[in-house]
């Protein structure tokens, strides 16, 4: 199994970064001051410097929506924080970009079905004929402090999670492959999951994959929805991101996806979805900003700015749809980009 992590630690190397996450030092942030420039008298857990695990920022990032809710997980004592939401929403995102600004080590795995909980905790290897036990990304996150972030849970078998009960309750982590080795966890210790379902499993079928969770688990977390950013938001962002498209064409396109989404978000409902009716895909922030840089990108290719609207669309989203879906995105294309065909 191979995890970002895996990516950054040579066995050489193992040491010096377990040296590194023991000499963090944790200081205290106002949230307020940290997120909106004025005090909020809301104090966060953070670290004094940042670490060779900890995200970097993305000076263009926008908070939106679930920021505050999403800080709790910093404060003292907190829950465990399962966060839910429609694909490409910015779930693991925003938890990065909170940590990021409060120097917090991030490891992070993405659920599969066939990932199994050893394979978290981590795994021996062979180092100048020795045996040695080797910490996967949950260990190093209970054992030094830091933010275990298990993304797309809701695709893990219910019993791989059912081994995560003990750990989300704050109860030490216990190592069989490392002679029974048990970890205490660190008080800067944070649980964090995504997921496109509120872990009652899929519905509509859109998700494949998602399986139900096991109750006892899921009342283990603590909840919160993540949605697609506002409107106003929106146009925020892909103007610090595409600032060379004009604001017509940018406001036109958030327009598209807007309209697409709710489509999306219709065909959810168990009539439509049960008829295989309605919209099978659905437009995330990442796609806009894919489209727009594809614009810039296309735009010597194609004699008029309308066909290159339709390539761009079509390549950062539409070829996934089917026939139907492509030709109704098309339509909605031209509907918020009249005067852009009327030209073609």
């Amino acid at each position: 199994m191979k995890y970002q992590i895996a990516k950054k630690i040579e066995s050489n190397q193992e040491l010096d970064f377990a040296s590194e996450l023991e000499s963090l030092e944790t200081t205290s942030f106002d949230a307020g001051s940290l997120f909106h420039k004025s005090p909020s008298g809301q104090i966060l857990t953070g670290y004094q410097k940042t670490s060779i695990y900890c995200p970097k920022i993305n000076p263009n990032y926008h908070f939106h929506g679930a920021l505050e809710d999403i800080c709790l997980l910093f404060t003292e004592n907190p829950d465990p924080l399962y966060v839910f939401g429609p694909t490409g929403s910015g779930k693991t995102s925003l938890l990065k970009q909170v940590a990021a600004r409060l120097n917090y080590p991030v490891f992070d795995v993405t659920g599969h079905s066939r990932l199994e909980f050893p394979d978290m905790v981590g795994h021996l290897t062979v180092k100048d004929g020795t045996m040695l036990y080797q910490y996967g990304p949950l260990a190093l996150a209970v054992k030094y402090g830091g933010l275990f972030l298990l993304n797309e849970i809701d695709l893990l078998d219910p019993a791989t999670c059912a081994g995560l009960n003990g750990i989300l309750d704050g109860e030490p982590l216990c190592v069989l492959e490392n002679q029974g080795e048990m970890i205490l966890p660190s008080p800067n210790f944070r649980f964090a999951a995504t997921a496109n379902s509120n872990g009652a499993a899929d519905q509509t079928g859109l998700y494949q994959g998602i399986l139900r969770q096991n109750l006892a688990f899921m009342d283990r977390f603590r909840l919160r929805e993540v949605g697609y950013p506002s409107q106003d938001a929106e146009r925020e962002i892909l103007a610090k991101a595409s600032p060379q498209l004009p604001e017509v064409i940018r406001n036109a396109m958030i327009s598209v996806a807007r309209e697409i989404r709710e489509l999306f978000m219709a065909t959810t409902s168990s009539s439509l979805a049960d008829q295989n009716e309605g919209v099978e895909i659905t437009f995330s922030t990442r796609t806009i900003l894919r489209w727009a840089d594809l614009c810039h990108r296309l735009r010597f290719r194609h004699r008029n700015v309308g066909q290159v609207i339709i390539s761009a669309l079509d390549q950062a989203l539409g070829w996934r749809a089917t026939p139907q879906t492509r030709q109704l995105l098309h339509e909605t294309a031209r509907k918020y980009f009249p005067k852009h065909f009327t030209q073609s």
